[in-house]
Order: C-alpha cells, then structure tokens, then sequence
C-alpha cells in the first residue's frame, strides 16, 4: 500500500554550529521518497533575549552563520535531488520551542545528534532532541549516524508494548518498511525484573500473544512487506538498540512516560540515541 503526501512537508533542523550533512541526507531522501516538500531551519535566539553585548554579538554570528548553513544545504539537497522543492527559514527563538511548534501539520521533524553524554545533553544550551521529541506532534528522526544501506535483506525495527502509541509507531514503521522495500522486526521486550516475579514460559507466551494481536492485519495492508516477531528478554533500549545494530531505522512510539511502561521518554530516548547505530524514530499518538 503506497501512497502519496503532496503537500505536507518534512522539516530538518539544522545546528549552524555542527556538521548538517548526515540528518540533511536523510531528511531529502526521505522527503524524496514520500513526494514531501523539504523545508530547512536554523533556529537562533533572538537579540532581544541578550542583555549584554558579548550575548548579542554571539547571536549576530549565529545568525550569519544560519544564513551560511541555510544556503548551502540548500544548494547541497538541491544537488542531491534536482526535482526536490526545498525552502527554508532562519528563525528567532528557543531552538526547542521554535521546531516543537513547526511540528504541527508536517510530516516529520528530522534533527541531527552530538552523541553528547547524559550531563553534556542537561547543560547544553542547544540541546534539542529530548524536549523537541517530547512535544512535537510529528514522528521526530534523529540521525546521529548513517543508516545501514549496505545490509541484506533491509530491515526496520519497531518496539512494540501494546500501548496505543507503539500502534502509531507500527503504522510508521510498515510505512517506511514498505517505502524502503524493507523488512520490518516488530520487537516486544520482556523486562527482566517483570518475568522473574513470573513463570517465564506463560509471561513470553503472553508477550508472544500481545504482539501478534497488535500486528494483526497490517500484513493484509502491506503485503509485500515481510514482517518478523521477536520476544527478546532484557532491558528495553539494550534490546531494541542490538537488533537495531544494522537496520535502516528503529521507530517507538511516544506518550506521557515513554514507549514502554514506567519509562521516562528521556530513558528511552537517550538510551537509544547512545546506543543505535541508526537513526532513531519517535512517534505520538495521532
């Protein structure tokens, strides 16, 4: 099942300050490949938030280097696909607060990573994936290392608890799955703490069920898709993140805790961001 998104767009942000080049690759083969518009963004903050003029020539030469960054990824997504419709935007503001509230009515929101550390990622003033993906509205994909392309069969991993927003990840990642020609490994882990207070057997048998309950008919709507089932026992992210080692993407799902019950969206997020190979798709609940 193949369908068009004429007239919605994708959005890249991108950090004048870092290397652009892998999440701008990215978000123009994907918007090339879903038919998007590819709409690029520097987010800088704004001149009257500075109260001193050391602050407001450091804004002034981020804004300079907005301008530069935009221009060239411009030419540069151009380059790589002639027929794209690439525009872009320098904006003031909270980086967070300025891509969070483009997120409505896009497709997606693609974001690069710095693979900074917990504590570097609290500290850092331009830190951005975890309260953009926390509020966005949009599936947001941070690509922090090049995606496996070379692997065969292609394959996309999906984490999968039952909640209603692993279902919304699902929809995504068969979507992708299907864009891409792909496999999709649709992964419910078993919590280790939770199976030891359980007879193990019946507890996989019961994850065994839950996943096959939730993939149920997707397969009808995506038939050339070959989709896996796998009942791993671990911890959520080291799991999701070792079979995600060579895929295309690993997608989960976001809601007010997380994608798997009584985890944080920052556990979540941080974790697989520090441990996937791959970009890393966070989606809400529609």
């Amino acid at each position: 099942m193949k369908g068009s998104d004429e007239g919605r767009e994708l959005v890249v942000g991108l950090d004048p300050v870092r290397d652009w080049h892998l999440p701008l690759a990215w978000a123009a083969d994907e918007a090339h490949r879903r038919r998007l518009g590819l709409h690029l963004v520097v987010a800088v903050p704004s001149q009257r938030d500075s109260h001193h003029a050391g602050g407001t020539l450091r804004q002034i030469a981020l804004r300079q280097a907005g301008e530069r960054v935009l221009e060239e990824g411009l030419n540069w997504a151009r380059d790589r696909h002639p027929e794209l419709r690439v525009t872009s935007d320098l904006l003031e503001g909270s980086p967070a607060s300025v891509l969070g509230d483009l997120s409505h009515g896009v497709r997606m929101l693609v974001l690069g990573s710095r693979h900074l550390s917990r504590t570097e990622e609290f500290f850092s003033a331009g830190a951005l994936v975890i309260p953009v993906a926390a509020q966005a509205s949009c599936p947001v994909v941070v690509v922090g290392d090049a995606e496996h392309v070379t692997q065969q069969p292609p394959y996309v991993v999906v984490g999968i608890d039952g909640s209603e927003s692993s279902k919304a990840a699902l929809a995504f990642a068969y979507a992708e799955a299907d864009l891409r020609g792909a496999e999709l490994r649709a992964i419910s882990v078993g919590q280790t703490p939770v199976f030891r207070l359980h007879d193990e057997e019946a507890a996989l048998q019961s994850q065994r069920r839950m996943l096959h309950e939730t993939t149920a008919g997707w397969p009808e709507k995506y038939p050339d898709v070959v989709l896996k089932h796998e009942v791993p026992v671990g911890h959520p992210v080291e799991e999701l993140a070792t079979a995600a080692e060579h895929a295309l993407a690993v997608v989960v799902g976001r809601r007010g805790r997380g994608g798997y019950s009584g985890m944080h969206l920052g556990s979540v997020v941080h974790g697989l961001l520090h441990r996937a190979h791959c970009p890393v798709v966070t989606v809400p609940v529609e």
